[in-house]
């Protein structure tokens, strides 16, 4: 692992960033893959795995981005330190909030009719697809971000913290990659369809993560803003989305447990290699 982090500290922050979501997007490629091998998935199961991805989005949310906020911003604005992180968090909900309404899409659980967004002749397909994409946005986000925090020095943001986020969205990648092309397999899409879709979901993630890197590189007041513009649309995603469609069922207890399991994850990763 250190030979990892001594790798990453020796490249530039922007292609560290890259380099770092290629690798959350290939394991989302890779849990997509198992489409190949199964046909349908139990439901308790998919419930767990999606109470695992809230569980490490909520905990990263805290531990690797607002966390490193309030502690930057008590140095570089320590008469209202408060407010980088509490506006940031709020504009990055808002954010969410907007794409929400804007951008149709369809949550993995729910019928066709409960499509949101505006109104469009989309297929079912693409519409799942484009509820995941969203979520991956913020996790793309956070990873530049904090990679391009770590690499001006800024204290509270470490290349090791950067990349045990890397590693912990990557973790639930793989079993959000199974989540969404499992339901297109049962919906009647070929095997190759639906692992081409549920590993395209997450290809906006090195997209904005570089976006990410390069804004505060360039920009470094805006770092605080930036993490928690971040934590506040994982948050949002977590709470409109994730946990609702585990809830739908009556594996809600497996949902809590695979929240509780994801939390701890990237909770330990974090506190550990930081």
């Amino acid at each position: 692992m250190n030979s990892i982090i001594d790798y990453f500290e020796s490249i530039d922050p922007v292609l560290a960033a890259f380099y770092a979501t290629i690798f959350t997007w290939f394991l989302t490629a890779a849990g997509a893959g198992l489409v190949f091998f199964f046909k349908t998935m139990h439901r308790g199961v998919l419930d767990a795995m999606l109470g695992f991805t809230g569980g490490v989005m909520v905990a990263a949310s805290f531990w690797s981005l607002l966390n490193p906020a309030i502690e930057m911003s008590e140095k570089m604005y320590p008469s209202i330190s408060w407010m980088p992180a509490a506006v940031g968090f709020f504009l990055g909900a808002i954010f969410l909030f907007g794409l929400d309404k804007f951008l149709p899409h369809l949550h993995i659980n729910f019928k066709e009719s409960e499509k949101e967004g505006v109104k469009t002749q989309w297929h079912k397909t693409t519409l799942l697809v484009l509820a995941i994409t969203l979520h991956n946005i913020p996790e793309g986000l956070a990873v530049g971000v904090l990679f391009g925090a770590a690499g001006l020095g800024i204290d509270g943001a470490t290349i090791a913290g950067a990349v045990a986020l890397a590693i912990g969205i990557g973790i639930q990648n793989f079993p959000e990659g199974f989540a969404v092309a499992m339901p297109l397999r049962r919906h009647g899409v070929s095997r190759l369809k639906s692992f081409y879709y549920g590993q395209l979901s997450a290809i906006v993630e090195p997209v904005f993560a570089v976006l990410g890197a390069i804004a505060v590189l360039y920009m470094e007041p805006i770092l605080p803003f930036a993490l928690s513009f971040a934590a506040g649309a994982m948050i949002y995603v977590v709470v409109e989305e994730v946990i609702p469609e585990t809830q739908r069922d009556k594996y809600t207890d497996l949902a809590v447990l695979g929240f509780i399991g994801g939390f701890l994850i990237m909770m330990i990763l974090d506190v550990g290699l930081s």
